[in-house]
């Protein structure tokens, strides 16, 4: 209903197969169980095992039990799965993006052979190590050192804010080794690696976030990532950011048809919501938002897909998506008066959920940055 310009219609046959069957999986599996999840705090493990047996886990990855698609069906799946909750959506972009990706690009054949398909099954649970107490939006400053030790490195200090950690099987850990920031493999078998929960979270919380404490943890080098400096963990953070910025309109989309739904049904002073001017204007609005979003993404997705593209690109639409996504999702809100805040509704949870992905993976104002930096030839930070 938000689509007034009807995008995507377009899409590859295997794409919309693709979707098809996601947005069916979504329906039966997902959107049932998701006012519990949230309620509850409640991220079960069966979820990364039912999103294994749908092989959407590195959707654009080639081999290893993966689909070997375009990173403009990646969008597109994660724009699915948003629809029904952010915490479910990260669930994905996480094992997809920041743990998958990073194997496939820069780790070793045999690193590659072991993870790879368990994680591409959901037998196996990844997680990404970068943010530390002290050091979000500025990496680079990180405390977590690794040192050399015969065929070992020696790996110790604290990450936190780390989505699947509690749950985590597998570990991507970003840490300074020999003056430069390197990647990490770690697994759940090595000893000294512990990941408390983060309790009390008023957001996403169909998934778990936690910690990633490492005492002398030592790791054979064969685990080492094939990548120096902070271009590893940014060309990560970059595929993840592509996804949110899909994902995002998906929550923006729920709640613009739900907003829509109610205003049919809705009576005020003896005419239905729907047939108030201001309320087709703030509809009006909200849909050139969505769809101007919408292209954006499409279009930026299909420069990667054809690696003609910059960083600069994804923080544009990153930034635009996420912004537009929260105020569409507080509009909706208050175009449902008081039943905007209940469960039943679901407005007010994917509210929530965007006040966060509107911070992570960087805020709004690191994208502003990264774009003035673009525009005047200027480092901003």
């Amino acid at each position: 209903m938000i689509n007034i310009l009807n995008i995507g219609k377009n899409l590859s046959q295997t794409q919309r197969l693709i979707i098809d069957s996601v947005s069916s999986f979504c329906k039966t599996t997902l959107k049932p169980r998701v006012i519990n999840d949230y309620r509850h705090e409640v991220a079960d493990r069966n979820i990364f095992r039912q999103m294994g047996e749908m092989g959407i886990f590195g959707p654009t990855i080639n081999g290893y039990g993966c689909l070997g698609e375009s990173y403009t069906t990646y969008g597109l799946i994660a724009k699915e799965i948003e629809y029904v909750d952010s915490g479910y959506r990260s669930m994905f972009s996480v094992q997809s993006s920041l743990v998958m990706n990073p194997i496939y690009k820069y780790g070793s054949d045999l690193v590659k052979s072991k993870y790879l398909p368990r994680l591409a099954s959901g037998e196996y649970i990844g997680c990404f190590g970068l943010t530390e107490p002290d050091h979000g939006s500025d990496p680079s400053s990180m405390r977590t050192k690794a040192e050399p030790d015969g065929s070992d490195y020696i790996l110790n200090g604290n990450k936190t804010w780390i989505s699947n950690s509690p749950l985590a099987d597998v570990f991507v850990v970003w840490a300074k080794c020999e003056g430069s920031i390197r990647g990490f493999i770690l697994d759940r078998s090595m000893d000294g690696i512990t990941t408390p929960k983060i309790d009390g979270k008023l957001s996403l919380r169909t998934s778990v976030t936690g910690m990633i404490n490492l005492d002398s943890v030592r790791v054979p080098k064969t685990h080492l990532l094939e990548v120096v400096g902070m271009k590893g963990p940014f060309s990560c953070l970059n595929n993840a950011r592509l996804g949110i910025s899909f994902g995002v309109l998906g929550a923006a989309e729920f709640c613009f048809n739900t907003a829509l739904n109610y205003s049919r049904d809705r009576t005020l002073f003896g005419q239905q919501l729907s047939e108030k001017q201001l309320l087709q204007m703030k509809l009006a609005n909200m849909s050139t938002e969505w769809n101007l979003a919408y292209l954006s993404c499409l279009h930026v997705a299909s420069r990667i897909d054809n690696n003609d593209y910059s960083p600069d690109m994804i923080s544009m639409i990153n930034r635009n998506s996420c912004d537009k996504s929260l105020m569409i999702a507080r509009t909706c809100r208050d175009i449902l008066g008081g039943n905007g805040i209940s469960e039943e509704y679901e407005i007010f949870r994917h509210l929530c959920n965007l006040e966060t992905v509107n911070t992570y993976e960087g805020t709004y104002d690191i994208h502003s940055l990264i774009l003035g930096s673009s525009l005047t030839g200027h480092k901003s930070f």
